[in-house]
């Protein structure tokens, strides 16, 4: 399947990944309207494709994602309320792009990964960060907050860890990410793709539908009132059994083989 290209965004397919690169270096791939909008209809397109089973969300250069471009803060000074309220709503539909993507969303961070940059990283599955990463809810410091990312944030990291890093915009290193579950791993830069590597290899091993139904099911068993729940998680172990993803899986582990549906690296 040919794969699009989008301005300021690589987007390269190996196997089953697909791994989207934010394109930026020069200015530590900071936001600005192109790369939103290319962003954005990346992970579209890659979470409606039914050959891949995970997404690798990567920056170019020494950062991750420095937040906001400077030019396009200098450009909002002018804008009007109702000018404002479109701008976020399309940042806004970036973050629910990558959350509400059905694959696995892996991140590897390097760098700083602030403001709007951690709203990337908030919105994925599992996040490997480099021991150098720094991170910051940084919008207090320029006299906003950080809006769009919040309902990502705070279901990462909890209502608590939010509201004391949110109003202070303090840098933090990567430990302190992984101990507030920011992040899941930290390893140091000369390993950050080996560590990857190694979390692909995972994915690889894993039934392409089972995880998307994983994945699903970490997102919202959580607001479910519990009945709902329980009726939820009856009917998916169900439909999950009887299909032939699950049919083969078991038939593999009872005859000691590799399912068919697993994928060399």
């Amino acid at each position: 399947m040919d794969t699009p290209t989008y301005p300021l965004v690589q987007v390269v397919v190996a196997g089953s990944i697909a791994t989207v690169t934010l394109d930026r270096p020069a200015v530590h791939n900071a936001f600005d309207a192109e790369l939103i909008a290319s962003l954005t209809a990346a992970f579209r397109d890659v979470g409606a494709r039914d050959d891949l089973r995970a997404v690798v969300l990567r920056g170019a250069g020494p950062s991750f994602c420095a937040g906001a471009d400077v030019n396009w803060m200098r450009a909002s000074l002018g804008w009007s309320r109702e000018e404002n309220v479109a701008d976020a709503a399309r940042l806004a539909a970036l973050f629910a792009a990558i959350n509400d993507c059905p694959l696995p969303v892996i991140a590897a961070v390097q760098g700083a990964a602030l403001g709007g940059g951690v709203g990337l990283v908030a919105c994925c599955d599992l996040v490997i960060a480099a021991a150098g990463a720094r991170f910051g809810f940084t919008e207090v410091k320029l006299g906003i907050a950080p809006a769009t990312i919040a309902p990502y944030v705070v279901a990462k990291i909890g209502p608590a860890q939010a509201r004391a890093l949110f109003v202070t915009g303090e840098r933090f290193d990567a430990a302190r990410a992984l101990a507030i579950g920011l992040v899941q791993r930290v390893v140091p830069p000369e390993q950050l793709d080996a560590a990857l590597d190694e979390t692909l290899q995972h994915i690889r091993a894993n039934g392409p539908q089972a995880m998307r139904a994983a994945k699903a099911l970490a997102r919202h068993i959580n607001t479910m009132p519990h009945a709902e729940a329980t009726s939820y998680t009856i009917a998916l172990i169900a439909d999950l059994r009887v299909g032939a993803e699950a049919q083969e899986g078991l038939r593999a582990f009872l005859e000691k083989r590799r399912a068919d549906w697993v994928e060399e690296a």
